[in-house]
């Protein structure tokens, strides 16, 4: 039990090359031992960053050279599916990265298909350990906002000219867009500060000539508990607002900024010491409109998620992230489309 848990991972685009693979090979308790992917630049640039990682074609031939304990499903999201039922039939647990299918009926197969077969399901939901949630998640348990009754959180970006690639086209079954893409971020942490939602309404458009998915979204999500959730994802955002306004009876918080992870990751960092600290010139605002300070940033903590991981596939405790979060994010998210659509509040 004390030997490092084997990892294949399945797919080494952004998410595999930027996100899994490193906080893998970062963590003693996992080793990377091989990798999915066909793409002759993407098997160099991983020689080059995990010299050693056995590289192959497909799911099936990974599979096929056995000693895996964990395998972490990182392809396009039209093979979320595909690619998690292959391993959970062939007895490995499994990570798959958000959003966890196309819809939240096959996800709920696959969570089914996980328990008939005793096997660990769980999904990569990384922000729930990004450093403005973790922060606020601190201010709410130290009742330092008061009752909150308002959340509003974005993603934007400035991304004028669609890309190529699968995020950018296809239809539903691609399931691209930013309301998938980003969405699915700031549905999952809505969810886990504010509990359940009773009602969605969303704006979810085409803005950039070309474009053949959302690229300007907004979801207004009621929770069963009162609070009000305003979310922005765009790539088509000239001028970025706050990454988080939250408002409660006692005071307020305001954000701007990402969380340094990802670009850390992106430039080749290894989580280490000082991981995920924020400059201090960056700290949000606590208060009103009367009087606020400056408040400390909790450090970004993503290699949290495999901690937990680790500690969930050797002792049998809950894993980081409960599959069925997951499913909820995807009936919300099925709900903004028809909401969109159909131009009106969806209860659920």
């Amino acid at each position: 039990m004390s030997a490092a848990l084997r990892v294949g991972l399945v797919g080494y685009g952004i998410a595999g090359a930027v996100f899994h693979a490193p906080l893998i090979a970062a963590n003693p308790g996992l080793e990377l031992s091989a990798v999915v992917t066909r793409n002759p630049q993407r098997r160099a640039a991983l020689d080059a960053a995990h010299r050693g990682t056995a590289v192959v074609d497909g799911g099936p031939a990974l599979l096929d050279r056995g000693g895996l304990d964990l395998v972490v499903v990182a392809s396009p999201n039209r093979l979320h599916v595909e690619h998690t039922t292959e391993v959970l039939r062939a007895g490995l647990p499994v990570v798959v990265d958000k959003p966890f299918a196309p819809t939240a009926a096959a996800a709920r197969e696959l969570v089914a298909e996980a328990r008939r077969r005793d096997l660990l399901l769980t999904v990569f939901q990384n922000r729930r350990w990004d450093n403005d949630f973790r922060t606020l998640a601190r201010l709410i348990d130290a009742g330092e906002l008061g009752a909150v009754h308002r959340f509003e959180s974005r993603f934007e970006r400035w991304v004028p000219t669609p890309k190529t690639g699968w995020r950018e086209s296809g239809g539903p079954e691609e399931a691209g867009g930013v309301l998938y893409d980003l969405g699915s971020h700031l549905i999952d942490q809505a969810l886990a500060l504010f509990g359940p939602v009773a009602s969605v309404y969303a704006e979810v458009d085409a803005r950039r000539p070309g474009s053949a998915v959302d690229d300007d979204t907004f979801l207004a999500l009621t929770h069963t508990g009162g609070v009000r959730s305003h979310l922005w994802v765009g790539k088509f955002s000239a001028q970025h607002g706050p990454r988080l306004r939250v408002l409660g009876d006692r005071a307020g918080y305001t954000k701007y900024g990402l969380d340094p992870q990802e670009a850390a990751l992106k430039s080749g960092a290894l989580p280490g010491a000082d991981w995920g600290v924020e400059a201090e010139s960056l700290w949000g605002e606590l208060g009103t409109v009367e009087e606020s300070r400056r408040v400390p940033t909790e450090p970004g903590a993503y290699p949290e998620f495999y901690d937990l991981l680790v500690t969930a596939l050797r002792d049998g405790s809950a894993p980081p992230v409960d599959p069925a979060d997951a499913i909820t994010g995807l009936e919300i998210i099925e709900a903004a489309r028809r909401s969109a659509a159909e131009g009106r509040v969806v209860h659920l």
